[in-house]
Formats: C-alpha cells, sequence, structure tokens
C-alpha cells in the first residue's frame, strides 16, 4: 500500500514538474517582449526632451512606433496562446489583461469563464470589472437615452439624434484625458469623411469645468454635437453605459441599437469605410 502511494505522489510531483517547464518558455517570450517595450518607452522619453527635433530624432520615433506596434501584437498572440492552452490552469491569470480590451465582449467572456484554472486567481479582478462594465454598452443592447447641455446651456438628448435612421458614435472623453486628446483626431478625420453620408458623432464630455470643456473642443476641431452635465466622473454617462475610463465610446445602428463599442485608431477607420463603402 505504501508502495503504491508513493507512487502515486512521485508521478503527480512529475506532471508537476513537466507543466512548470512547459510555462516557462511562454513566461520568457513574455518577459523579452517587455523588457524591449521598456526600451522603448525609455529612448522615445529621452528624445522627447529635447526642445527641437532633428530629422534624425523623427525618423527615430517612427521606428519606435512602428517596433512598439509589432511587439504589442506579438504580446496579444502569446497571451491568447497560454489562455488557450493553460486554460486547466492558474498561469494565465496574469497575462489575462494583456488581451482584455483588444477581444469583443463574446470572447472576453469566453476568456472569463468561471470553470477555467484561473478563473478565482486575484489577478483576475480588473478583467472581471472591465467584463462587467462592458455588459451596459455590448453590441446588440439598445441605447440608453442622456439628457444633459450643449455648450450654449441648451438642453439636448442622446436621442435627438439616435435612432433617427443614421448611425451615431457617441464619444466619451474629457479634457483634461490625455489619451482622449491623442485620440481627438482621429475622430476628427471620421467626422470628415463621414460625415456628409450620414455619421452623426456626439461628444459626451467627463469634465466638470465648463471653460476647459468648450475651449478644447474648439482648439480640438470637433464640430460636432456636444452634451455634458459637468459632473465629471459622476456623470449620468458613467452609470447609463458604465463607463469606467475614457476614452470610450459606442456605435449606434440606424435603428439606435451598439454595434461596437470602444473603437479606436485604425479600428474605427476600418469599421466606418466598412459601413459607408
Amino acid at each position: 500500500m505504501k508502495k503504491i502511494f508513493l507512487a502515486v505522489l512521485l508521478a503527480a510531483q512529475v506532471v508537476g514538474a513537466a507543466a512548470q517547464t512547459d510555462t516557462k518558455p511562454y513566461e520568457d517570450k513574455i518577459n523579452k517582449i517587455e523588457a524591449e517595450y521598456e526600451q522603448l518607452v525609455a529612448t522615445y522619453k529621452e528624445i522627447a526632451k529635447k526642445q527641437t527635433l532633428t530629422d534624425a530624432d523623427k525618423e527615430k520615433v517612427k521606428e519606435i512606433e512602428a517596433r512598439a506596434e509589432v511587439l504589442g501584437k506579438q504580446e496579444f498572440e502569446t497571451s491568447m496562446e497560454i489562455i488557450e492552452k493553460f486554460k486547466a490552469t492558474k498561469f494565465p491569470a496574469k497575462y489575462v489583461a494583456n488581451v482584455m480590451y483588444d477581444v469583443e465582449y463574446e470572447k472576453l467572456a469566453e476568456i472569463l469563464d468561471p470553470s477555467t484554472g484561473y478563473y478565482n486567481e486575484p489577478e483576475m479582478k480588473q478583467a472581471k470589472d472591465h467584463f462587467n462594465s462592458l455588459s451596459k454598452r455590448r453590441p446588440g443592447l439598445m441605447f440608453k437615452d442622456l439628457a444633459m447641455l450643449d455648450m450654449n446651456d441648451k438642453a439636448v438628448k442622446l436621442s435627438d439624434y439616435a435612432g433617427k435612421g443614421n448611425y451615431v458614435f457617441v464619444d466619451f472623453w474629457a479634457s483634461w484625458c490625455g489619451p482622449c486628446r491623442q485620440e481627438m483626431p482621429n475622430v476628427v478625420e471620421a467626422y470628415k469623411k463621414y460625415h456628409a453620408k450620414g455619421l452623426e458623432i456626439i461628444g459626451v464630455s467627463f469634465d466638470n469645468k465648463k471653460a476647459a470643456w468648450t475651449a478644447s473642443v474648439e482648439k480640438l476641431g470637433m464640430t460636432w454635437p456636444q452634451m455634458s452635465d459637468l459632473k465629471g466622473w459622476q456623470s449620468a454617462a458613467s452609470e447609463a453605459y458604465s463607463i469606467r475610463s475614457i476614452p470610450s465610446n459606442v456605435l449606434l445602428d440606424p435603428s439606435g441599437k451598439i454595434v461596437a463599442n470602444d473603437l479606436r485608431g485604425e479600428d474605427l477607420q476600418k469599421v466606418l469605410a466598412e459601413i459607408y463603402k
């Protein structure tokens, strides 16, 4: 009996050691990607300190951005492979954060399957919170109305535009939000391309100071309708659409149904190009 018990124990230890060995190449690959990315960031910061950028500096910035994009794709693909291959273990828990903002709602629901071995790990809280926030703005839901004031203190509702026969891009942003300001030229480009074809954009600001809000609208070239209740994170939009970070957005179809959310950069341009082809 003792021999049988010892054999079973040794077998379990061997299996455990093998599983640990299997994860190491993936962990090493992610660590290597992150180390290179950190080096890119350090180089970028050094260039950004300069008062004037030379042509060589500008070229270097382009190289950094291109390489960072490649590394981001590699990290995403490796993290997804880890999640799929080791779903019965705790190992993927620390890598779910690498993909949670870049997958559709349905895929995130699959990743957050309670039957996985990593579901109850502490590292999963951020992904679970993000998933819960998406549940109020996931594709397939009808829009929830918002009633606020525009920049001229005139009462305006989202329903003045949504469900009226055009696609409506509802953009949640704030003047104090750096990433929002960085993304805005992309939104401006989309509006210039597709407004004449029917696209409406409604800006919903999370500002709490009217002067900062209106000044940024003008400076950033946002020529579409705006609304805000000037309550910052206490905005009615935060509860209605479970907005926990900005920039964020929802794209509504002509009937007012959500068809996409959190579209940025090339993703926004691709979706709109497909709609208005």
